[in-house]
């Protein structure tokens, strides 16, 4: 395993990795179990794009996360699971037990008839089951499409039918702090219209009542009990898809990114070891959810391959209190801490007497994740739960990288608050102009591009080449955009400036306006909407819709929640706006292209100096919608 020791090593392996890529990605790919070698560290070409890494292997992940450990540290904690409620019974769960587990259930799938290449949709609670159905995906060759446990039925039903899966992983329900999400009936709903689904898996995780439909649905435990607790990893080529995540994008349908098996892997555990420092013994804690990238790369794979034991969180931050999260790293000793710039202002918000009743001193590396970090934020978080002690890595990464790309290495990179700092060697960042140049030397601002593969990359969005091709490389010609502003300072450090295109993000999840748009216009009180982001103290961004409405609004805040409620319906709820305002029309050019600008400057509260209006097909627009900013609810 490669892990950097200091700062001068990190300059010397970063130099090797841009002189010659081939041999650094080598060296880092040696120490992983290959059923067979591969032939060819890379092969690439960004015009189409098509980039294939490690070819010619033959490779099983979960042998590399499981197999490869149990002879040293069979009875070492893999996984550790803290409940929603802290009354309820945590669990602890072995690299021999997770082999066993994994093993049974994917055993279990292959008895409902799935194969190598089926497409497995899992929507279930943040519990130690929904790791086993990620990695019995994995182990038997199947691509998992985990979906958030807060997406609405429709949503849920979209992505079922994109990916066309066979199988669906659900539960009856499950609490998140207070609310109980009803999991059962929601799938129930989305499979209405989803024809590809042959079985639905059911955990029972609340015991609560469901419907349950003896046809279709089995119940996890009644099928996996009966399994044998040995299943052959099947043998996947380096390119072979290992799963899909959807993510939000500028038009208003999901995107399914997919990432393939031996990149990932090599990627995923090289840069968890490197950035967090990981050490032998660690405990380490990711508070994301694995609905989301963090979750795949950080609270499962990338931990588990390199070893360690990774803890996960069913709760949230202030369930039942605000000291939730201070109480469960004192619990379990947690070393490293990696949670979203959302959760710490939630907190920070909340004062201090939540934080000084624990004691926090097992911590050493704190993280952070989902957006940038604004430097109040990180000033509490080092001061108050590092207590000045801690190294602080502020990530940059997306859906599409698949791992961490720019981030201070704990303890080895100098910090700078709001700056992700340096990229990880084998990245090549650049910033652009926008024609294309590459703006050369530092103390500069452009937009952030890849010039360069990494392992990790997405290879394509499922089913629509076309539409990986055009999103994200064909921009920038020999480059991969990121859709992200960047600031590169006198020292070469680089701060996230945050989007460029139509994506806002909210608490670190990315959610694309023609999505929210799409929804809000098919209510049928609305004739059209436009929907940006705003700056919000605690999630970062927040959603500000302006909406037109096709009859007089005679009480907008119950207008309101109609559209609120709509969009939890069509989306979930974390797409809903955080503030409507009833406007009579649209600032739109000649062309009809709404100018999206002065509706963002507008939602900041900048009511004068909007810019150049003239090309506006009715200038008097932007006087109405300022007018009518009483009318926000």
């Amino acid at each position: 395993m490669i892990q950097i020791k200091d700062f001068e090593e990190y300059k010397a392996m970063y130099a090797k990795s841009v002189s010659s890529p081939g041999q650094f990605w080598d060296e880092v790919a040696s120490s992983f179990y290959w059923q067979k070698k591969y032939d060819n560290v890379l092969n690439w070409e960004f015009d189409s794009p098509t980039v294939k890494w490690f070819e010619g292997a033959k490779v099983n992940i979960t042998e590399n996360c499981i197999d490869r450990h149990l002879e040293k540290r069979a009875d070492q904690t893999a996984l550790l699971f803290e409940p929603n409620e802290p009354s309820d019974t945590a669990q602890s769960i072995t690299y021999s037990a997770l082999s066993k587990q994994v093993n049974k259930l994917a055993n279990g799938l292959k008895k409902l008839g799935a194969k190598k290449g089926d497409r497995i949709c899992l929507y279930m609670p943040m519990s130690p089951e929904l790791a086993y159905a990620v990695l019995a995906c994995a182990r038997i060759g199947a691509i998992h499409s985990v979906v958030f446990a807060g997406f609405s039925s429709k949503s849920l039903a979209d992505r079922i039918n994109d990916a066309s899966c066979k199988l669906l992983l659900t539960a009856d329900g499950f609490y998140r702090g207070k609310k109980y999400i009803d999991l059962k009936t929601i799938s129930d709903e989305a499979l209405k219209q989803t024809p590809s689904i042959e079985n639905v898996l059911v955990l029972k995780h609340s015991g609560k009542p469901i419907s349950f439909d003896a046809h279709r649905d089995v119940w996890y435990h009644s099928l996996v009990e009966t399994q044998s607790d040995q299943c052959p990893a099947e043998p996947m080529d380096a390119e072979d898809e290992l799963f899909i995540l959807y993510t939000s994008g500028s038009t208003g349908k999901p995107k399914g990114v997919v990432h393939t098996t031996a990149g990932y892997m090599v990627y995923a555990e090289y840069s968890f070891r490197n950035v967090f420092q990981y050490r032998e013994g660690d405990i380490y804690w990711c508070t994301a959810d694995i609905g989301w990238i963090t979750g795949h790369s950080y609270i499962i794979y990338g931990p588990l391959l390199a070893g360690a034991t990774t803890l996960m969180f069913e709760g949230t931050p202030t369930y039942p209190d605000a000291g939730r999260f201070w109480e469960v790293v004192d619990k379990y000793k947690v070393n490293i801490f990696y949670t979203a710039p959302t959760a710490i202002r939630a907190l920070q918000a909340k004062g201090l007497e939540f934080v000084q009743k624990h004691n926090l001193s097992s911590l050493r590396v704190l993280g952070s994740v989902g957006e940038p970090i604004n430097e109040e934020a990180w000033q509490w978080y080092h001061t108050h739960i590092g207590k000045g002690n801690c190294a602080l890595v502020d990530t940059w990464w997306q859906t599409e990288t698949g791992g961490i790309m720019i981030s201070p290495l704990a303890g080895i990179t100098k910090e700078k608050p709001t700056f992700a700092t340096y990229p990880l060697p084998g990245i090549q960042p650049v910033l652009v102009d926008a024609q294309g140049e590459e703006i050369i030397g530092n103390d500069v601002e452009g937009n952030l591009c890849v010039k360069f593969p990494w392992p990790s990359m997405l290879r394509t969005t499922w089913g629509d080449h076309k539409r990986c091709k055009e999103v994200y490389f064909s921009a920038y010609k020999d480059k991969y955009f990121t859709g992200d502003g960047c600031k590169r300072d006198q020292n070469g450090m680089y701060r996230i400036t945050g989007r460029v295109d139509d994506v806002i993000n909210v608490s670190g999840h990315r959610i694309g306006t023609a999505e929210v748009e799409n929804a809000i216009n098919a209510h049928d009180k609305v004739v059209e909407s436009a929907v940006v982001g705003y700056p919000h103290d605690i999630k970062g961004q927040g959603i500000y819709a302006y909406v037109i409405a096709n009859a007089q609004v005679e009480n907008p805040e119950s207008f309101a929640a109609e559209i609120r409620a709509h969009i939890t319906t069509e989306i979930g709820a974390l797409a809903k706006p955080d503030k409507i305002q009833v406007v009579a029309g649209l600032p739109k050019t000649r062309s009809g292209k709404i100018m999206r600008r002065i509706l963002r400057k507008v939602a900041e509260g900048v009511t004068d100096n909007l810019g150049d209006t003239s090309t506006l097909l009715d200038p008097t627009v932007v006087e109405s919608i300022i007018d009518s900013r009483a009318l926000v609810s």
